[in-house]
């Protein structure tokens, strides 16, 4: 059940951003901003956390769950080493993922032959 779980959960969020490309004039970049953003307002609050005990990686490998590791590490950041935590707990906490996304990148970019349009 948690792979369908996941599946549903991962799934709704593309659903709702492609419904947002297709009947608003939101660029990607933008709906993509607004996934981070709604994820880091909805993980502050506390709201994100039981879709990610419900539904794990459905709802922590989009963009909201981006946003929702952010702010958890934000806010964890601020509890042990106060306000300058709100600079550094949003980078320690997604440190790995974005590491990842860059080596990756890189080497698809060396293996394949990218063209500009």
């Amino acid at each position: 059940m948690d792979y369908l779980y996941a599946f549903l959960v991962g799934g709704g969020i593309c659903v709702i951003g492609q419904i947002l490309i297709d009947k608003t004039k939101l660029t990607s970049a933008r709906i993509l901003v607004l996934f981070v953003v709604l994820g880091c307002v909805l993980g502050g609050i506390g709201v994100y956390q039981p879709l990610v005990d419900f539904a794990g990686a459905g709802a922590t490998v989009p963009l909201p769950g981006f946003g929702n590791t952010l702010a958890k590490g934000v806010m964890e950041e601020v509890d042990k080493s106060g306000l300058i935590g709100a600079l550094t707990g949003g980078l320690k906490a997604s440190s790995a993922g974005i590491t990842s996304a860059l080596v990756f990148a890189f080497l698809a970019a060396l293996i394949f032959n990218p063209k500009e349009k």
